[in-house]
């Protein structure tokens, strides 16, 4: 039983819809839609339509298509940081956002987290004060913690941002994934100056194999976007622009969406039932709504889930990611992230029942 992953149920996934929109793409283009080609417009104008329809002020010319939000990632670090210099993210942090300070030699500063309402803003400015030269936030359904930032400290972020002069990135995957609908707006929806840099992405909110993703930029810095691009891998495939076009351009993400996050709800929520069953008294843990992680921590410090994870899965064949893994400054061996899309909500009140067996035995 794998608590482990970042990924959706590979069965709630739109397959025979895409393989129709794939159909319908090369039925009208053949081989056209095969060859090296640019950013498709018509997918740069949806992103800019849904991005208004969330607060920011964008054009199609800020929108800059890119394989996933590692690459996003990618070529912003290249862009800010040389190796020594500062860089700030949160203190538990997707282990992406690592491969790009931390991999890339930045020295970097991690600000803590509160379990409900997310990056701390006093840590933080004091971070920014320090002139990094870029902080990476992830705001909605945090990768580890499941935490969202709410509006008004949104709007403060985006705030310090402009008062240090600090390239801030978005790191924004997993908004779509809300139980109820309702997210708050991006950071970049307060962004006046200009110093936040959005990045979104339809691997979680449609599927994560199209690697295919978009960032919104100042449209000034777009040569310089371009060129980084392309040291990567040039471009990315015209087939699965047009393709993932053709699947919004048909009206099927919203129903895609709720039947996700309806089934992402229903996992939660059995997932945070079988922690009370299990863990209350044991341990702390947060309460997401949305997206795909619960964060549990141990109220015995001494508890080793790095030297438990080999026993879960030779003992209790269960598996899940020590939170230490997600720390930026080393420690938190007590704590644990837990993934609850990937698996049917009986199975996952097994593995957690499995887990506590591990913890405590």
């Amino acid at each position: 039983i794998s608590l482990a992953g970042g990924l959706p149920d590979s069965r709630l996934l739109p397959a025979d819809e895409y393989a129709e929109c794939v159909a319908a793409v090369l039925k009208r283009e053949g081989g056209a839609a095969l060859q090296y080609r640019p950013m498709y417009e018509p997918l740069r104008a949806w992103v800019a339509d849904y991005m208004r329809a969330r607060g920011v002020d964008c054009t199609p010319e800020q929108v800059f298509i890119t394989n996933g939000n590692q690459q996003g990632l990618s070529i912003l670090s290249r862009l800010f940081i040389e190796p020594g210099q500062p860089a700030v993210t949160e203190a538990f942090t997707f282990t992406g956002v690592g491969q790009v300070t931390v991999g890339r030699g930045a020295q970097v500063i991690g600000v803590p987290v509160d379990y409900e309402t997310g990056v701390d803003l006093s840590a933080l400015e004091e971070a920014l004060r320090q002139k990094p030269r870029m902080a990476v936030i992830i705001p909605s359904y945090q990768n580890p913690l499941g935490v969202t930032i709410p509006a008004a400290h949104r709007q403060q972020i985006a705030a310090l941002a402009a008062r240090y002069h600090v390239p801030l990135v978005e790191d924004d995957p997993y908004s779509a994934l809300s139980f109820d609908g309702q997210t708050p707006p991006p950071i970049k929806a307060y962004d006046e100056a200009g110093w936040v840099f959005y990045l979104g992405s339809f691997s979680k909110m449609l599927a994560p194999g199209l690697r295919l993703g978009w960032m919104v930029a100042p449209s000034a810095l777009s040569s310089r976007l371009i060129t980084l691009r392309e040291s990567f891998d040039l471009e990315t495939s015209a087939l699965t622009q047009r393709s993932v076009f053709e699947f919004l351009d048909r009206g099927l993400l919203p129903p895609h969406l709720a039947r996700l996050n309806a089934a992402n709800a229903e996992r939660c929520a059995a997932m945070l039932g079988a922690l009370e069953e299990h863990f209350t008294g044991l341990a702390t843990w947060t309460r997401p709504t949305g997206g795909l992680f619960v964060w549990m921590e141990m109220n015995d410090p001494s508890v080793d889930a790095f030297a438990a994870l080999d026993r879960a899965i030779e003992q209790e064949r269960v598996a899940f990611v020590p939170g230490g893994a997600f720390s930026v400054t080393g420690g938190h061996q007590h704590t644990i992230r837990l993934n609850f899309s990937a698996v049917e909500p009986d199975t996952i009140r097994e593995g957690v029942a499995r887990l506590k067996r591990i913890l405590l035995g």
